[in-house]
């Protein structure tokens, strides 16, 4: 029996902000631990929340650059979880009614143009920073309630070359249009990839796998290409997939248990009480519209229909 792969992405990017996305903190990697946090991305009750305006734009502005229907009206969502990187032990996301709905991306694997889908792009908070040395956990605020945005792809990926040309094509797209740097060193642009293989031609995906934190392009397709491997030699012996999170050990190339994974229920989500609506006129989303830049693939379009260059002196 042959197997496929089902391959879909969440890819968390930072975005260019001077100050956090619900308080007036700055964020300035490599700065001393703790230096920039107030109440607010701190945690302490009673501290009041408001909406950084220029976050709501550059997510917007992705989604225009990604093809996505802007929503009207947006909301914000308490995910309730208990971990040291997130002080008030929830986290400020959007559940269901998140800024931008579907959109696509066109991109060149290996010589085959391949449209992938979006589900949706949301705004949310950046969590804290944890560093675990000599039997000790380490946190630093500093990250905590940077402006965080999640592009959610379709589960419409089937190989690593896949993966890797939508996160390149994206990447490019992100920083061409002036919403984030993506540098993965500096945590800018990191990816949950979501695995599962099934028999060919079976309508159903098969139990999904969700690899965490990625911020090598490399890494993730060094994950994805073992996972399915695991996954296949699984199926082939008689055995069945678990649905959980795993981590990936670079130095042995290999995936490893972490935890069941949860779903959403887990989290609790309800409406955020501290935080109006987010409405946005269609006035705006035109105005946003004008002042994109035109992009790489549409420039090198432009190159070789309008002034005869060829594909390659184009690129």
């Amino acid at each position: 029996m042959k197997y496929e792969a089902t391959i879909g992405l969440e890819t968390h990017i930072m975005q260019k902000t001077a100050s956090k996305m619900f308080c007036a903190c700055k964020y300035e990697y490599g700065a001393a631990p703790n230096t920039h946090v107030c109440p607010v991305c701190l945690g302490y009750p009673g501290a009041l929340p408001v909406m950084n305006e220029k976050a709501i734009e550059l997510c917007c502005k992705a989604g225009l650059l990604l093809d996505c229907e802007i929503n009207p009206y947006s909301k914000w969502d308490r995910k309730n979880y208990f971990y040291p990187d997130m002080a008030k032990n929830y986290q400020i996301t959007q559940a269901d009614e998140p800024l931008c709905l579907g959109g696509h991306l066109s991109v060149d694997v290996d010589g085959e143009l391949k449209t992938f889908t979006l589900e949706r792009i949301h705004q949310e908070e950046n969590a804290a920073k944890n560093t675990h040395v000599a039997g000790a956990s380490l946190v630093d605020y500093n990250r905590a309630g940077t402006a965080l945005m999640e592009i959610v792809s379709n589960p419409c990926m089937h190989s690593s070359a896949d993966a890797l040309a939508y996160l390149t094509a994206l990447k490019q797209i992100m920083e061409y249009g002036g919403i984030s740097d993506c540098n993965p060193e500096k945590g800018q642009i990191r990816s949950d990839v979501n695995v599962s293989v099934r028999p060919v031609g079976q309508k159903e995906l098969g139990s999904k796998v969700e690899i965490k934190n990625m911020n090598s392009f490399s890494f993730i397709q060094q994950a994805i290409e073992y996972e399915i491997d695991r996954q296949t030699d699984l199926l082939e012996n008689g055995g069945s997939v678990v649905q959980e999170t795993r981590g990936f050990d670079s130095d042995r190339g290999e995936t490893f248990s972490q935890r069941t994974k949860e779903n959403a229920h887990d989290y609790r989500y309800f409406p955020e009480p501290d935080l109006m609506p987010v409405k946005i006129a269609p006035e705006q989303v035109e105005q946003w519209r004008s002042e994109l830049p035109e992009l790489p693939a549409q420039r090198r379009e432009h190159y070789v229909k309008e002034l005869g260059l060829p594909e390659y002196d184009a690129g």
